[in-house]
């Protein structure tokens, strides 16, 4: 009875784990099945106008599959990766920004008119740095033609307090371009580009007081730049930004309260002025190699050749040169030495009398430092006083330690103690 209890329940806990595993398996299926039915997704920038699309995190968190271990999927690191469909990159008008793995995408550009009626594949690769699962969809960019475009009149501002992420959400551009508007009064007004100011040759700010990278916003009007526009062309505005001030704008109290704007560095261009430039370009081509057949290599009956003149002239030569160099050196340094007795006999005898008195000088110095306890030279035994006629003592005397004694302190002592006495006067 207890073995067939035993085999009811391995029976029974094998039926439950496939069953689980079939569940998670159809699961799996099921959302990856919707993954794919929403995978391509169309959206309709115009031409000339800034396009801005937002990847969210959690629109891609219900596109992975769930993952067994227990942790907060809310809060999962996920990057993108974008490329056209392809291509290993983007397309030149298109950028990208992410700022951290816990922060939405951001695709940005402003298409040309060339773009018109060609659809763009975007592929979108997003990473769960959590699980290493990945998830993938089209966004499928087409392009419109607007009788708008270009727009005549267009001012670039460059905002010191903002990072290019942040002036791309809706609400603070709507609130630059409404604060645009109030300045300029046109009737049409749209945001052409945004470019951050690293894409400039700025520099990356440091990382204190809340510094921001800056954006340059290019806006577009149908109509004539107002006079507060205007202002910073002023020759008295021209020279403060020479000399690096701030110059003085009438209508910057309408940006300052959330916009700091370098008023320096804005650019006003009127198109219908800009002379256009024509410049032939070539034509690139499709791309591919010309079929010049298949590739014939050469043929096996190489011909035979003497490598003996190659030797001659690689090993052979320099080891000759050197050689030579090698005996004029060795005949130089040896076989032309004068010799001591012809440089004495080219020397003068005065010369060589002053040298044999310095070497004798050298050589009693010498041994009288090897043996302490030859007589004392002369200019150590007892003198007479010239004035006095009184023996002077020695220098060193006998009960002295010589050899521990200085000179300059000896001789210092010696003065101590001669005294040289006063002559007396001739009444006593």
């Amino acid at each position: 009875t207890s073995v067939y209890i035993f085999d009811c329940f391995l029976i029974a806990f094998f039926f439950f784990v496939c069953a689980d595993v079939l569940l998670f398996t159809v699961r799996s299926f099921l959302v990856t099945i919707l993954s794919k039915s929403h995978a391509d997704h169309n959206v309709y920038p115009s031409a000339g106008v800034l396009f801005v699309h937002v990847l969210e995190r959690e629109y891609f968190k219900g596109e992975f599959p769930p993952y067994p271990k227990a942790g907060d999927s809310s809060n999962d690191p996920i990057t993108f990766n974008t490329n056209l469909k392809g291509y290993p990159d983007r397309p030149g008008w298109l950028r990208y920004i992410q700022r951290t793995p816990h922060s939405d995408g951001v695709l940005y550009g402003s298409p040309a008119s060339e773009h018109v009626g060609k659809p763009t594949i975007i592929e979108i690769t997003a990473y769960n740095k959590r699980t290493f699962e990945t998830a993938r969809h089209n966004l499928v960019i087409n392009i419109m033609s607007t009788e708008e475009f270009p727009l005549p009149y267009q001012a670039e501002f460059f905002i010191k307090n903002m990072n290019v992420e942040e002036m791309l959400a809706s609400e603070v551009l709507g609130d630059f371009l409404g604060a645009v508007k109030n300045v300029w009064q046109p009737e049409r007004l749209n945001a052409i580009n945004i470019t951050s100011a690293l894409d400039r040759g700025g520099r990356v700010p440091l990382p204190i007081n809340d510094l921001k990278e800056g954006v340059y916003v290019m806006v577009g009007a149908d109509v004539q730049f107002s006079s507060c526009l205007r202002e910073v062309e002023t020759p008295q505005n021209q020279l403060r930004c020479s000399q690096e001030m701030e110059p003085v704008i009438s209508c910057d109290k309408k940006f300052r309260a959330q916009f700091h704007i370098d008023w320096c560095k804005i650019s006003l261009v009127d198109i219908t002025k800009v002379v256009p430039v024509h410049s032939n370009r070539p034509d690139p081509g499709t791309g591919v190699l010309p079929d010049i057949g298949e590739y014939n290599p050469p043929s096996e009956s190489l011909k035979n050749r003497d490598y003996f003149a190659d030797f001659l002239i690689t090993l052979a030569v320099p080891s000759a040169v050197a050689m030579v160099l090698f005996i004029i050196l060795a005949y130089s340094m040896c076989c032309r030495r004068e010799g001591v007795q012809k440089r004495n006999m080219q020397t003068p005898d005065i010369q060589l009398v002053h040298h044999s008195s310095i070497q004798k000088s050298t050589k009693e110095l010498r041994s009288m430092s090897k043996n302490r306890e030859i007589s004392w030279p002369l200019s150590t035994l007892p003198v007479f006083h010239p004035v006095s006629g009184e023996v002077v003592p020695p220098i060193h005397p006998d009960s002295y330690e010589t050899t521990s004694m200085l000179l300059m302190q000896t001789q210092t002592n010696l003065q101590n103690q001669i005294q040289i006495p006063q002559q007396q006067s001739s009444g006593k």
